[in-house]
């Protein structure tokens, strides 16, 4: 049975926080007061490293991290909904837009029907919602950068239905989405041919005025993947890291060819979990008070042998516990390709939510927390602390900050006094509250009814087929009609999770 655990917000002061933490066995700082500018750590500037095109001066350590909405237009270009979240993204404050969503460099690697698509025809359109931020923002232009991605196995460009392509077959992921022949499997041939693609969306995104690209690693996508593909044979899998990362070093390679000058940065899952599901026959415990994960049963692993070979930065023998070596051996070789900008996350929300988002309420499709989520978010800001002390020569950007709701400012400026990493970067809570960087920054009380409160319905809202954003909070999305719809498919999912008990 999960543990029964406090709610983050019912803790009431950071001393609170700090006994709960240490309950946990989590280190983590927590500040008393929180600092405005200029004083503030949070206020001070950044230079960060040459990571293409000439170092580069942030005026503060906020970041928005990259907030999918699947509400592009079919063809990929930009809806009214998302040139929203982005004007919303320059209101914000923070000196660093990491990547603004995921935007696919291939028709058939979308992850939804709605998904941003790069290309020639489409740029004018991806461009201005660069230019658009920009007009939002109060102060100084903060750098902003396009997240290019090729979804892999959760492909999924049509409404059709999904259609994956993998890196090497996985004995339980394989399961989940019924694929059963190596006809999904991507060969050597197939794989080169995406390289002139992210390098061909890289050239479209420098001549629209993008500060940098990320080239996604994280979060299950196909370039994700392949760091795990040890069993895959060929030049692109095996034991050898150079041979896993083989086709990122060619990415790197052909987007400076195809665009010098144009910064480079990667969002990194830099640790792995088994995927996870709905335990059988057993409640959900969740936070005290009423039950926040409906009737779904706290999570638990699939079933696996060891040694468990199909993750990344993992310990094989005992695949709980993240292992950073090779994490670290890979960021040290892309500071030595040139690229020290490193966004650090982890898993996939797909297959361990818990320990790539932490929160309360598990989305439609997935299970409780199968652990104080506390203990996540100290696990991610462990890890990013770790890559920045082993390459200190990189600029490390952090996740995994909204469930600390109340606390995110107190803690977030002990951290980057501290030196744990370089910047604080905020996801979820940016679609309920995105001027959170700015209010800090000035020293105001912060709007507590916006508090990003990890319901989940962000992600709830896509994983049925509808736009996402901030049902609960954001009167915008309130008062949609999707909201009704999105209700009765979360009732529905946990009469069904019990019912298959």
């Amino acid at each position: 049975m999960s543990e029964r655990f406090p709610r983050v917000a019912s803790l009431k002061s950071p001393a609170r926080l700090r006994a709960r933490l240490d309950e946990l066995g989590c280190a983590l700082p927590c500040d008393d007061e929180v600092q405005s500018a200029p004083e503030s750590p949070l206020a001070a500037s950044l230079c960060l490293p040459d990571s293409g095109g000439g170092p580069r001066k942030l005026a503060n350590r906020f970041a928005i991290q990259p907030m999918e909405g699947w509400d592009a237009e079919p063809d990929g270009r930009p809806s009214e909904l998302t040139r929203r979240r982005w004007r919303r993204f320059g209101v914000s404050g923070a000196a660093w837009i990491w990547g603004g969503e995921a935007v696919a460099v291939r028709p058939d690697g979308r992850a939804n029907p709605n998904q941003l698509l790069m290309s020639e025809k489409n740029a004018p359109s991806i461009g201005a919602l660069r230019r658009e931020l920009v007009q939002e923002a109060d102060g100084a232009v903060p750098l902003v950068g396009l997240q290019l991605t090729y979804s892999g196995r959760w492909s999924r460009p049509t409404s059709a239905g999904p259609a994956p392509r993998i890196a090497f077959r996985h004995p339980v992921l394989d399961g989940r989405l019924g694929i059963d022949c190596d006809d999904a499997v991507f060969s050597d041939g197939e794989l080169r041919d995406l390289v002139g693609h992210f390098a061909a969306a890289s050239a479209l995104a420098q001549a629209e005025g993008f500060d940098f690209v990320d080239v996604k690693h994280c979060h299950g996508y196909l370039l994700h993947e392949l760091l795990a593909a040890r069993s895959r044979g060929g030049a692109f899998g095996g034991p050898s890291l150079e041979d896993r990362t083989r086709l990122l070093f060619a990415i790197l390679e052909a987007v400076r060819r195809a665009a010098p000058g144009l910064a480079i940065g990667v969002r990194l899952s830099v640790f792995d979990a088994v995927p996870h599901r709905p335990s059988e026959g057993r409640p959900s415990q969740g936070p005290s008070g009423p039950d926040a994960g409906g009737r779904l049963g706290p999570g638990v692993p699939e079933p696996h042998p060891l040694p468990y070979l199909h993750g990344f930065g993992l310990d094989p023998e005992a695949p709980e516990r993240p292992l950073l070596d090779e994490p670290i051996a890979l960021v040290r070789a892309l500071v030595g390709a040139g690229v020290r900008w490193i966004n650090v996350t982890a898993g996939s929300p797909y297959t361990v939510p818990h320990i790539q988002r932490p929160a309360a309420f598990p989305p439609s499709d997935g299970y409780a927390p199968p652990e104080d989520p506390l203990r996540g978010v100290a696990r991610l800001l462990g890890a990013a602390r770790a890559l920045k002390k082993a390459v200190p020569e990189c600029a490390v950007l952090s996740s995994g900050w909204s469930y600390l709701q109340d606390f995110l400012p107190h803690v977030a400026q002990a951290c980057v006094r501290d030196g744990w990493f370089d910047a604080v970067g905020l996801g979820r809570l940016a679609l309920s509250y995105p001027e959170l960087p700015a209010h800090v920054l000035a020293g105001k009380t912060l709007e507590r009814g916006r508090l990003c409160r990890t319901f989940s319905d962000c992600t709830s809202a896509p994983r049925n087929g509808l736009v996402s954003g901030c049902y609960p909070l954001d009167d915008f999305y309130r008062s949609r009609p999707e909201r009704q719809t999105l209700e009765a498919a979360k009732r529905a999912a946990i009469g069904g999770a019990v019912s298959a008990r």
